[in-house]
């Protein structure tokens, strides 16, 4: 930004230089047009200072408050309400999982007509996925796939789990073998979750994007054009062309023709799909919706959450990083790790405890001032550290027999 004092130097430089010719009107005119730049500059400076703190939510960055009913009304989605979630529980005969009947799962785009679907006696599969750029996950990378198990479990249906190694390649700028490795390595916590070994087929997209895959890959891409695509994804003329097809990428899953014969039966190539996810990854299955129907696909469903938060974070800034070791608690941190890290003990607490009457009494007494921070924090500890300490042995007993068992292809539906 031009500072006032240069603003007036140049003006003066001006007058000196034309006061020789008497162009008063001109030096006039000259005068008016510098403030309207200075002005102009300023305002621009002020309203860059107002945009960054204003949210900002895509598949790639999330910042600044984020308002969740806000997110909602610009994507298009829908409310998860009471009667969606009394359904699910009539017709799974379970309780809702923790995270749904808390609203962490909160939106979602026809998850009504997977229910109709299952109802009627239908099946239905599900797709999630993992873009992998560290060693381990944390527990925001951990919610969608507890939550996964969980719709595995109660609906009795098959799941495909992509790990979009190819991804970071392209975004994180990470060498490919090491993308590869580190999609290896993230399977090991994703099966250390529990998932049903012979209703799972987790790939990787270096591996998989062939065949029929790939026919689907190119019918997507040859819907979607450039003016879409930048407009859905926000992408730029100094885009490389690998960011404009891999939501085509990422969309193929979402169609069960895309996968081999021994995964889906030909009679069943047209299956419909749920996808868990959270919701900032809504924009690239928006977009896969819109080419459903020109495709003649079924429209994927969505069930999507909430921005897990950072530790650092207060209110509902930012979620977990994986680019930042002190805004996450990752599976491999020790149980003094978790102790120092927490921060925002209440709120990760009601992700994680899963009794609702301990959860309600604890937030009266700490909200009547008879428990502290400090008290919260301790219970908070314990929940959090069993839950990894969990994980971490289960990881442990995860071979790379298992982790190729798992990304094998074989039939899903009997």
């Amino acid at each position: 930004m031009i500072d006032k004092t240069e603003i007036e130097r140049i003006k003066q430089v001006i007058v000196e230089k034309l006061s020789s010719i008497h162009t008063l009107k001109c030096v006039q005119k000259i005068n008016q047009l510098v403030d309207e730049i200075a002005g102009q500059e300023e305002r621009e400076t002020e309203s860059l200072s107002s945009s960054s703190e204003e949210q900002v939510v895509t598949p790639w960055v999330v910042s600044g408050k984020i308002d969740h009913d806000k997110v909602i009304e610009k994507f298009g989605c829908k409310r998860i309400d009471e009667s969606l979630i009394d359904r699910v529980e009539r017709l799974t005969s379970r309780r809702a999982h923790v995270f749904l009947r808390r609203g962490f799962f909160y939106a979602h785009r026809d998850l009504d007509k997977i229910l109709d679907c299952y109802e009627s006696g239908k099946k239905f599969y599900l797709y999630t996925g993992r873009g992998p750029s560290s060693e381990s996950l944390h527990l925001g990378h951990l919610i969608p796939f507890l939550f996964t198990k969980y719709l595995q479990e109660a609906f009795k249906v098959p799941l495909v789990i992509q790990i979009t190694d190819d991804e970071k390649k392209i975004w994180k700028k990470l060498e490919k073998e090491e993308t590869k490795r580190l999609g290896r390595e993230n399977v090991k916590d994703i099966i250390a979750c529990g998932f049903d070994a012979s209703n799972t087929f987790i790939f990787s997209s270096y591996a998989t994007v062939g065949g029929k895959f790939y026919e689907n890959v190119v019918e997507i891409a040859d819907c979607i054009t450039v003016n879409k695509a930048n407009s859905t994804f926000g992408f730029t003329g100094e885009a490389s062309t690998a960011k404009m097809i891999f939501p085509s990428v990422q969309a193929a899953p979402s169609f069960s023709s895309s996968f081999p014969h021994k995964l889906f039966p030909d009679e069943k190539k047209n299956i419909p799909c749920l996808i868990p996810c959270a919701i900032d990854q809504d924009p690239y299955f928006r977009l896969t919706r819109d080419v459903a129907p020109r495709l003649d696909f079924i429209k994927p469903a969505l069930i999507e959450s909430k921005f897990f938060p950072a530790l650092r974070a207060s209110g509902n800034n930012g979620k977990m990083s994986a680019s930042d070791a002190n805004s996450a608690i990752y599976i491999n941190d020790s149980a003094a790790d978790i102790k120092k890290k927490e921060d925002i003990p209440f709120q990760y607490l009601s992700f994680f405890l899963e009794d609702d009457a301990e959860l309600e009494h604890i937030k009266k007494e700490y909200g009547e001032g008879r428990m502290t921070t400090g008290d919260v924090k301790k219970r908070l500890v314990q929940v959090v550290t069993e839950i990894v300490e969990r994980h971490r042995m289960a990881r442990a007993a995860v071979t790379d027999e298992m982790v190729d068992a798992f990304m094998t292809p074989r039939p899903l539906f009997e």
